[in-house]
C-alpha cells in the first residue's frame, strides 16, 4: 500500500524474516501484516529507500533485529547521509512523503554480506547490475529466489518486464551476469519487489534480459523525450488500459529516472572509450 496503493511494493515474511521491508511510509501495513509475531532478522536485496527504507525505524522498534546486507551498502545503513542526499537529487521536495523516516542502523545490528554465505536458511548470491550493492537470495526448499530489482518490474495482471535503472550506478554487463547467476540457481520461481511472485523463473529470467537489453539501446539511440515517450507507450498498451496497472507501473519504476540511470551509463561508456588510461588508474 505504498501511497495508498497496492502492487507497487511488497516485502516478504519468511516466518519472522523479512525481505526487503519498504520505505517507512509503509511500515504501518508491514506491521499490522506481521501480527503479533516481531521480526527477528531483514534481508536486504539493496538499500534503496523503496526497498530499505524503513530499516533503521523497525530496528528502533526491535533493537535485537538482525539486519543482512551487502558490505558496500553496510556503511549507507549505519551514515545515511550519503544515500539521502543521491536520493534528494532525484525526489526533491517529494522525498518526505514518498519514503518517510530514514533512520541509521545501529553497526552492531548488521552483518555485512559479500555473496556466497547461508544466511537465515538462505543461500545468498552478489548480484550487482541495478545497484553495486544487490544481493538476492534462494530458498532451496521452496525454489523461490528472492531478487529485488535484478528481476525487474511487473504490476499483475500486466505481464511486461520493465528494467528499474535510476542512476547512480546501472551496470548493464554486471546485470546481465547477475541473471545468468539467477539462471545457474534454477529457481522455481522469482519473488520481485514490485511486485510478487513470477514463474517459470527461467522465462522470467529470458523476458527480463530482453528488457533489459531493449531499454539500453532504446536510451542509447533517442534522446530522453523520445525514450519516455516509448516507455510510456509500452506500459499502457501492454496494460490494455487498464490506467490502475499504468499509474502503478510508473510509480514502481518512473520512466524518467529510467532513462537517468541509463544516459549516466552511456555517457561513462563513451568517457572511459575516450580516456582508457584515466580509467584503468582509477
Amino acid at each position: 500500500m505504498h501511497l495508498g496503493r497496492d502492487r507497487v511494493i511488497c516485502a516478504y515474511d519468511l516466518g519472522g524474516v523479512v525481505v526487503d521491508p519498504g520505505p517507512s511510509t509503509c511500515v504501518n501495513t508491514l506491521l499490522t501484516k506481521l501480527g503479533d509475531q516481531p521480526p527477528r532478522a531483514l534481508l536486504l536485496t539493496h538499500i534503496h529507500l523503496d526497498h530499505a527504507g524503513a530499516a533503521g525505524v523497525l530496528v528502533r522498534r526491535f533493537p535485537d533485529l538482525r539486519v543482512y546486507v551487502h558490505e558496500r551498502g553496510a556503511p549507507h545503513l549505519t551514515d545515511p547521509t550519503k544515500l539521502l542526499a543521491s536520493a534528494q537529487k532525484l525526489y526533491g521536495r517529494d522525498m518526505e512523503r514518498l519514503w518517510g523516516e530514514v533512520a541509521p542502523v545501529p553497526v552492531d545490528n548488521i552483518t555485512a554480506l559479500s555473496g556466497g554465505e547461508t544466511v537465515e536458511g538462505l543461500r545468498v548470491a552478489y548480484t550487482p547490475g541495478h545497484a553495486s550493492h544487490h544481493v538476492s537470495y534462494l530458498d532451496d526448499a521452496t525454489g523461490d529466489a528472492y531478487v529485488g530489482d535484478v528481476g525487474g518490474v511487473t504490476i499483475p495482471p500486466a505481464g511486461l518486464a520493465l528494467a528499474p535503472t535510476p542512476p547512480p550506478d546501472v551496470d548493464i554487463e554486471a546485470w546481465d551476469r547477475s541473471l545468468d547467476t539467477l539462471r545457474d540457481w534454477a529457481p522455481r520461481a522469482l519473488c520481485l519487489t514490485h511486485f510478487g511472485r513470477v514463474e517459470p523463473a527461467d522465462a522470467r529470467v529470458l523476458h527480463m534480459r530482453e528488457a533489459l537489453v531493449r531499454s539500453a539501446e532504446r536510451a542509447r539511440a533517442h534522446g530522453r523525450d523520445a525514450f519516455i515517450a516509448a516507455v510510456e507507450a509500452e506500459v499502457r498498451h501492454e496494460a490494455g488500459g487498464d490506467e490502475e496497472v499504468v499509474e502503478r507501473y510508473f510509480q514502481a519504476a518512473p520512466p524518467d529516472q529510467l532513462w537517468l540511470g541509463l544516459e549516466r551509463y552511456w555517457r561513462k561508456r563513451t568517457e572511459v572509450r575516450a580516456n582508457p588510461e584515466a580509467s584503468s588508474a582509477r
